[in-house]
């Protein structure tokens, strides 16, 4: 096929490569952390047996807009990426996309995203526009505030409300306000975590961030964090009368916290990175905990 793209399309073959870059789909780890608990509250808004249709749209409305996440972040931060380390050689910064093409790209993988909502319900499509809202705007919340982490949580966390209005077509009950919220506060301390790893460079150019705002605390409010989720996951499971393999899923999710508290006991960014990566482990424990239990 690759063969086949460079003799028919020369032009898109030449450009792929920057626009794999700019969408980090080489680097899978954040649609991996937005797939889990999107999956898991969709299989629990079914009772276990989800629409084959709503997998397919959201497993990959989840790729879509990632991407779409990664596209407008660039776009945001094009003067800032290339005065940190970890994102010097970003696509904008090293000239091989424009922040025009960025933009475009982003409304293009938008619009794609939401040409696969129209095969589910009214009421999932007009919520779907507070998914690109917090999509579009948390890139620009680290110049206001120390929280654009707990916007990323919201963003994220987002599908999870879509997964009911789709598999229902109701307005989502309580229960799945509360996977939202607890998916929000894993968000929070995981991209802290994240966060960490740039720390030294945020301070310098001005950017906020949880990591800055916890200071010599964020290993403390992490903790915190990851047991609040723990905790609300623990009644969602009550609520939805998940069997004890699903609690089992939550002990083992509690281990890879420990390992990871472990990992970033000294503020080594490597590690701290190596910390975040591993919460996609934690995802995914979760998950498969949800659909052995239901």
């Amino acid at each position: 096929m690759n063969s086949q793209l460079q003799k028919y399309l020369p032009r898109v073959h030449a450009r792929l490569p920057a626009f794999i870059l700019l969408t980090r789909l080489n680097r899978p780890i954040g649609t991996l952390l937005l797939l889990w608990p999107t999956l898991g509250a969709l299989w629990l808004a079914a009772g276990g047996r989800p629409d084959w249709q709503l997998i397919v749209i959201f497993a990959l409305g989840t790729l879509l807009m990632r991407s779409a996440g990664c596209c407008i972040n660039d776009f945001a931060d094009s003067h800032i990426d290339g005065d940190v380390l970890r994102t010097e050689n970003r696509a904008i910064v090293t000239g091989q996309v424009t922040r025009k093409e960025a933009m475009l790209c982003f409304l293009g993988l938008c619009l794609a995203a939401f040409g696969l909502l129209l095969f589910t319900n009214v009421l999932t499509v007009w919520m779907s526009l507070g998914a690109v809202v917090l999509t579009a705007i948390y890139p620009f919340m680290k110049r206001y505030t120390h929280l654009p982490q707990l916007v990323l949580g919201m963003a994220f966390s987002w599908g999870i409300l879509m997964t009911f209005t789709a598999q229902t077509g109701e307005l989502p009950p309580a229960t799945a306000w509360l996977l939202y919220v607890a998916n929000c506060l894993w968000t929070v301390a995981y991209d802290t975590q994240y966060a960490m790893v740039d720390r030294e460079y945020d301070l310098k150019i001005g950017v906020k961030s949880t990591a800055i705002l916890f200071g010599d605390a964020d290993r403390m409010m992490i903790g915190a964090l990851q047991a609040m989720f723990l905790f609300a996951m623990f009644l969602a499971g009550g609520q939805f009368q998940l069997s004890a393999i699903y609690y089992l899923a939550l002990f083992v999710a509690a281990g890879l916290f420990v390992y990871q508290q472990w990992l970033i006991r000294n503020r080594d960014t490597d590690a701290c990175f190596r910390a975040f990566l591993n919460n996609h482990w934690a995802g995914l424990a979760v998950f498969v905990g949800v659909i052995l239990s239901i």
